[in-house]
């Protein structure tokens, strides 16, 4: 009784960190149009050593955390990656509607491709302290 809870629990824990990468990732956008910040001002980082009611410190934690997810799913090989990124986009709207032509068609092998992919990213999270 007492594992199944233990999994459930890293379970939960996986979905609220995808949920929260495939937001983070978001934020990314790459293509045409105006940059976010002033050239000359991209390096300007303003020091936060009073900014930690504002949260300044737990926003580069999360931001830290975030790069180092990104950078475990990307070292994942095909088709683990992409069923990886399916998953995390589907737990972020809270349904179950995205498809990939890169993954079976075939929901049963969808899905078993999803649980290792899974099952691989809990153990480089565990490996990078993540989880």
């Amino acid at each position: 009784m007492m594992d199944n809870d233990y999994e459930r629990v890293r379970a939960a824990a996986l979905n609220q960190i995808l949920a929260e990468w495939h937001q983070w990732q978001i934020g990314y956008s790459h293509g045409k149009g105006y940059r976010g910040t002033a050239a000359g001002m991209e390096q300007y980082r303003p020091s936060c050593q009073y900014d930690d009611e504002n949260g300044a410190l737990d926003a580069k934690l999360h931001a830290a955390t975030m790069k180092t997810v990104d950078f475990q799913i990307s070292e994942m090989v095909d088709p683990f990656r992409t069923a990886i990124y399916l998953n995390a986009r589907n737990i972020s709207v809270r349904h179950r509607v995205f498809r990939s032509p890169r993954l079976p068609q075939d929901e049963l092998a969808c899905l078993q491709i999803i649980a290792e992919a899974r099952g691989q990213l809990m153990v480089r999270l565990d490996k990078a302290g993540v989880l």
